[in-house]
């Protein structure tokens, strides 16, 4: 069972409540086959934690001179817990929290090793609900709200389990149905579009109330669920986790998610607006059936045709979204010691511990506690000039953090066995052997397969200066971390400084990357290359990355490039999901026509637009303000109802839309016009769901302030924007 084991692979591992081992195995036959096997907990331990030990538990001391020099086994899962339970608040122990985990530590074993993506079986799931209540949300507490259809796709098998009367009774069998279909298809893995926070929890409910035991786990297990939150960039997502014996749970509306943080270009994560994101479905629907969500319900009656043609579009998408998203998560979930849930579920320096957990728990070395952190100078960034220009290059160093660690040679000060330098030597040259295999195949499968791989080790790679730097890290080293930014600043003002003796105008420059206007270098960016890589150091790769027609340069880390084809915007300044899409749109458009890619001026569309608001036609939906929670609705009353501060518009607008609402949900909401008394947004925000053009219109004063405080934005770009004539000579 050790790495480098060859034969059948591991596709699911599950340690029962008693301590048993259960396996899952594929051996490209027939179903997965199931064996039990032993599992000895572990916890490293301090000094101070070895006095009072249970019959059955064996302690083993471990070289070096960190904090947990001894390693304690247990023979029983119930001692364990107990001694987890004791000690665990004291700091005297550190532990894996997830048995699984520690099986595939203790043994080497990676799930799935040997096994392509192709190979992983993969169920996709999506329900439709009916709502007894008008113009709300279906909710499983109440009686009539019952599943209407269970869609699900594994691999070829596609099946629609559909509610054949509104009964209980045939309810029941309904989700039974479900469970015999668990069992038949045996899935490694369940995908689902908002799975955690609707479809399971729906199911679970629903199950419950109607007694029906939800086995959907391998080995014969029930699904469990627990209240977990995620942090995704500066925001918190609460869902209801649920975890299958033997399996993983994916969910494709949270990956999306961790995807959208360094693009930040999607302003919505339902499923049919990835789907067209991700080119999954094309950008006009194709033959993709859209059903209105309130009227889903009675599609469900009206025309049954039409309404399995959407859950089976809606299982396609959710396949097609995984597909992209997903192999990364499998290629990391065969390189770390983690299952493939938890891959999507946790951060980055979380597996980079897990590694050297493992090494050092097979090394027999004593490990560190998680240390602490300080701050230091990060990555040098600077925008030299605003406006349009042409002829721009793109520069960037190849992994520019990882290069200077294997450059500066040095461990990280916990380390003490050594380990650091060497994994990521390793990495990397895993790293360059799929990347290259990926440009050298011809079969498009393996290339997907390659590149996936690679991706896999470049985001390891590039996650081990984050890790240094990051609080709680067990072999972290802040001071290491500062002194490969300082380097790092070097390098990029270096080369700043090259561009500009060689004729080139830097005007962006952001951590291992530098835009210039290229002048007579543009058609040759390979001989700028090639200048510019010899004032660099031995091991650091100077990349030429593109070139682009035009650049608007707005402010720092806000810009758009025109590559001739295709409009890039970079920054939040300008395509933030925070802004009306109204303004939004108005944005790209003035881009695309500032870049030369549009010959449409966005002026006219903003005098157009204007008058539209003005007389109450404009679409509301155009006007409204959507926002993430970041506080559920219940802690956010509690606190306002003891005299907190500030109101916010969002969650104001969350009470008002009821129970069904959480943290990490979004909220699209309007402003309604001025009453007496009414000095701020929260006073006025409304659901767009309530809008109504003559009981509930929304205020054309406030829309068009927000629309001429834009124009004021963007004047000095294109005075066309001016309303007054001596503004627009002004900047002209």
């Amino acid at each position: 069972m050790s790495a480098s084991d060859s034969g059948p692979s591991l596709c699911g591992v599950w340690i029962s409540p008693e301590g048993q081992t259960h396996l899952a195995w594929d051996d490209g036959e027939g179903p997965r086959k199931t064996e039990t096997a032993g599992f000895s907990p572990f916890v490293w331990a301090m000094d101070s934690a070895i006095g009072d030990l249970v019959v059955g538990a064996s302690v083993s001391p471990l070289s070096g001179s960190a904090s947990y020099r001894h390693l304690i086994e247990f023979e029983d899962l119930e001692d364990y817990r107990g001694f987890v339970k004791d000690k665990g608040r004291s700091g005297s122990i550190d532990w894996i929290r997830q048995l699984e985990q520690q099986f595939l530590l203790t043994n080497q074993a990676r799930l799935f090793k040997d096994m392509p993506f192709v190979g992983l079986r993969r169920m996709q799931l999506d329900i439709e609900t009916a709502c007894s209540e008008e113009g709300g949300f279906s909710d499983p507490k109440r009686n009539e709200d019952r599943v209407l259809a269970i869609g699900i796709q594994c691999g070829d098998k596609v099946d629609t389990l559909v509610l054949e009367e509104r009964t209980n009774e045939a309810e029941k069998r309904l989700l039974e149905r479900l469970i015999d279909r668990f069992q038949e298809w045996d899935p490694d893995v369940v995908e689902g579009h908002n799975i955690f926070k609707f479809d399971l929890e729906y199911l679970r409910r629903r199950s419950q109330m109607l007694k029906v035991p939800a086995r959907w786990g391998r080995f014969g297990q029930k699904a469990s669920f627990r209240n977990s939150r995620l942090r995704v960039a500066e925001r918190w997502i609460d869902y209801p986790r649920c975890d299958l014996p033997g399996r993983a749970v994916v969910d494709t509306f949270i990956l999306i998610q961790i995807h959208d943080i360094t693009t930040r270009e999607l302003m919505s994560y339902g499923l049919k607006d990835v789907a067209r994101y991700m080119g999954v479905t094309p950008d006009d629907g194709g033959d993709r059936v859209y059903i209105e969500g309130s009227k889903i319900q009675y599609m469900f009656d009206d025309d049954r045709g039409l309404f399995l043609d959407y859950l089976r579009d809606d299982l396609r998408e959710t396949k097609g979204v995984a597909d992209r998203l997903l192999p990364t998560y499998f290629e990391q979930t065969k390189a770390f010691p983690t299952t493939l849930q938890e891959a999507c579920l946790r951060g980055t320096a979380s597996k980079v511990d897990l590694v050297f957990q493992e090494k050092y728990f097979h090394l027999k070395a004593a490990c560190p506690m998680p240390g602490e952190t300080h701050t230091f100078a990060g990555g040098y960034t600077a925008s030299f000039k605003d406006g349009v220009f042409k002829r721009v290059l793109h520069f960037d160093v190849a992994s520019l953090y990882p290069s200077l660690l294997l450059l500066i040679g040095r461990n990280p000060e916990p380390d003490t066995e050594g380990v650091f330098i060497p994994m990521l030597k390793q990495l990397r040259e895993y790293r360059m052997k799929f990347k290259k295999l990926a440009q050298e195949t011809k079969d498009p499968a393996l290339v997907s397969e390659y590149n996936a791989r690679q991706t896999s080790f470049k985001i390891l790679i590039n996650s081990f200066y984050g890790y240094l730097g990051f609080a709680g890290a067990r072999f972290g080293d802040a001071d290491l971390a500062a002194e490969v930014t300082a380097k790092g600043r070097e390098i990029l003002q270096s080369l700043i400084a090259f561009f500009e003796k060689v004729g080139c105008s830097p005007l962006e420059a952001d951590t291992d990357g530098i835009y210039v206007e290229a002048n007579e270098y543009f058609d040759d960016p390979e001989k700028l290359l090639e200048q510019a890589q010899e004032i660099l150091p031995d091991g650091i790769e100077l990349e030429y990355d593109g070139r682009y027609e035009t650049m608007f340069c707005y402010k720092a880390k806000n810009y758009a490039l025109y590559d001739g084809e295709k409009v890039i915007i970079r920054g939040s300044a300008m395509r933030s999901r925070g802004v009306e899409p109204f303004l939004r749109s108005l944005t790209q458009k003035l881009i695309r026509f500032l870049l030369g890619a549009s010959e449409k001026n966005p002026a006219d569309l903003a005098q157009k637009i204007e008058l539209e608001i003005e007389s109450g036609k404009y679409p509301v939906e155009r006007l409204a303000k959507s926002e993430i929670l970041s506080q559920n609705p219940e802690a956010y009353k509690k606190k306002i109802d003891s005299g907190g501060k500030p109101r916010r518009a969002s969650a104001e607008v969350a009470l008002k839309l009821g129970e069904n609402v959480r943290m990490g949900d979004r909220i699209s909401y309007y402003i309604s016009p001025k009453e007496k008394g009414q000095t701020a947004d929260w006073q006025r925000a409304n659901p767009v769901d309530l809008f109504d053009a003559e009981t509930a219109p929304y205020d054309p004063k406030y829309y068009v302030k927000k629309l001429n405080d834009w124009r004021t934005r963007y004047v000095p770009f294109h005075p066309d924007l001016a309303k007054d004539r001596d503004q627009r000579e002004l900047f002209e």
